[in-house]
């Protein structure tokens, strides 16, 4: 184990030991942020690829199955509320307290997300990244319980807590996948591991329209199967996870068990000596001292990550209001217009779904060569141009007949460049930007941020559409704009960067100097085990 030493050195020594660095040979491990180490020349491993899609399976792809799952048995859901209704009171349900209850069956998702971010840095502490992700299968399961059973039990309160503990679920997936994904993965697959967390929301919403299908599951006496089904994802992670190793970087950084460590990277990297691995990690914990979670008004209050926080905080809530959510209110409108029958449409927003998964899929493949950045600003600055575009087309629609399938074409151009940056990226972002102490509280305010900004914009946008109709897109063309412009002028791209040297990357705009190569030297020095006993020369070859 790692103990502390305290050096004493003089200007001579500084000279002394940079002279050394000059002289070592570039064979002897170089730096790992200038050449490609043994690990990036590795392929992805079945244990790591295994970690990824079952860790998404039951966490990401249940957020995304719920975002869709609801809209297909709606009125069916709505007639069982009425006949509840007449049992119990033996009286019709009014309208407008029909339309309340599903209001809030729909929107108590979102209040229950919120919940889950705000206490998932707990779990993450106490239980680890895959412990939280297991735990939280349980949550799947009573929710799918209390969901499908709700017709049977003639209790359309259970249908309402089912919703609220899905959102709970998905609160704590989409902090704690994410997380998991980034600990796991080597720095040069790091953003296509993390679009797992993208690719598989994308699955979970096409899987929702799918299954909700009349053929299918969407007929008044099967709907309460749609929700049944969410068990299924849940359980099958809760028998194939555990199987699967902890984050290393959790056991080493946080548990001290560093021979635990090393065989969850042995075992995620597919190779016997991961020391290079360990070193890097030894030397984050070094560089933050004697390692302490911080909270979440640490965090706030903390010069050292200002502007990392400022800009998850602007890249989450561009997440939300850059405008994907508002799409669904005009599909079917547009679609009716085009002159489509209204029995076949449902089969044609099929398409939505999957050119969302398209995208997403195709933006993991590539996101290790164009860079997070790219990626961002080409997906905000799409959708500002094609929204623009929409607000063009729906003005004159009935100006031509044929105005229509350049909306929806407009549409399908616009999910697509949602899902190729900002659809993923930004949870990529948000264990990439923070070192291991601040990252639980970084990932419950981002939480939030996006929670509250979900929450918004269903609230808003029904009155933001009643007063400017077609022009309710311009104000996600200026979110777009805007996000665009920030992430242009601010983000640093991190693909194929270790965590020390991104959080190096904003030194100077956090107004932090950077350690010197002397300072890094000294941290490693301190490190190695029972250095006083070893030649000196012996200590600086182990580190260069």
């Amino acid at each position: 184990m790692a103990r502390p030493c305290f050096i004493q050195h003089s200007v001579r020594d500084d000279d002394a030991a940079a002279e050394s660095l000059n002289m070592a040979r570039p064979q002897d491990n170089p730096p790992t942020h200038q050449n490609t180490t043994e690990s990036g020349r590795k392929p992805i491993t079945a244990c790591l690829l295994n970690a990824a899609f079952f860790g998404a399976l039951g966490s990401s792809y249940l957020y995304g199955y719920n975002l869709s799952v609801v809209n297909a048995p709606a009125l069916h859901i709505k007639v069982f509320y009425n006949t509840t209704w007449m049992e119990r009171y033996g009286e019709p349900i009014k309208e407008e307290t029909v339309t309340f209850l599903w209001s809030i069956t729909v929107s108590i998702f979102a209040i229950g997300g919120l919940l889950g971010a705000l206490f998932v840095s707990v779990l993450l502490r106490i239980l680890g990244r895959k412990g939280t992700l297991l735990l939280n299968n349980v949550f799947a399961v009573i929710a799918a319980l209390l969901l499908s059973l709700g017709e049977t039990a003639k209790s359309f309160e259970m249908l309402i807590i089912g919703r609220l503990i899905m959102g709970l679920d998905s609160g704590v997936a989409l902090s704690a996948l994410p997380m998991y994904l980034g600990e796991i993965s080597p720095r040069h697959v790091r953003g296509l591991i993390g679009q797992f967390n993208s690719i598989l929301i994308c699955l979970g919403v096409f899987t929702g329209q799918a299954l909700g299908l009349p053929e299918l599951l969407g007929q008044g006496s099967r709907w309460n199967f749609l929700f049944a089904f969410m068990a299924f994802p849940a359980v099958l992670q809760l028998c194939v996870l555990p199987f699967l190793p902890e984050s290393p970087r959790y056991l080493l950084m946080e548990r001290k068990d560093e021979a635990g460590a090393e065989r969850a990277f042995q075992r995620f990297l597919g190779k016997e000596d991961v020391s290079q691995e360990l070193e890097e990690v030894r030397r984050e914990a070094q560089t933050q001292g004697n390692l302490q979670i911080v909270s979440v008004l640490q965090l706030i209050r903390s010069p050292a990550v200002r502007w990392q926080l400022i800009t998850i905080i602007i890249t989450m809530a561009c997440y939300q209001l850059c405008g994907l959510n508002a799409i669904w209110y005009y599909t079917n409108g547009i679609l009716r217009e085009a002159g489509f029958d209204a029995n076949i449409i449902p089969y044609i927003t099929l398409s939505t779904g999957a050119i969302e998964t398209l995208a997403a899929i195709i933006s993991g493949l590539v996101i290790e060569r164009l860079g997070r950045k790219l990626l961002l600003i080409f997906g905000f600055s799409a959708m500002a141009v094609f929204f623009s575009l929409l607000t063009v087309f729906l003005t004159f629609q009935d100006s031509a007949s044929w105005m229509p399938y350049l909306s929806y074409v407009c549409i399908l151009i616009v999910i697509a460049s949602f899902c190729s940056g900002p659809g993923g990226i930004p949870f990529i972002l948000t264990g990439e930007l923070f070192e291991q102490s601040y990252r639980p509280a970084a990932f419950m305010i981002a939480g939030t941020v996006n929670w509250l900004s979900n929450f918004a914009v269903g609230l808003l946008f029904p009155f933001i559409q009643e007063r400017l109709g077609s022009y309710a897109f311009l104000v996600f063309v200026a979110v777009c704009v805007t996000g665009s412009i920030y992430l242009f002028i601010v983000l640093p791209e991190t693909k194929n960067k270790t965590f020390m040297d991104i959080s190096k990357s904003f030194a100077k705009i956090n107004k932090i100097p950077p350690p010197s190569p002397c300072h890094d030297m000294e941290l490693t020095l301190c490190m190695t085990p029972d250095a006083k006993d070893k030649d000196q020369n012996v200590k600086m070859e182990s580190y260069l």
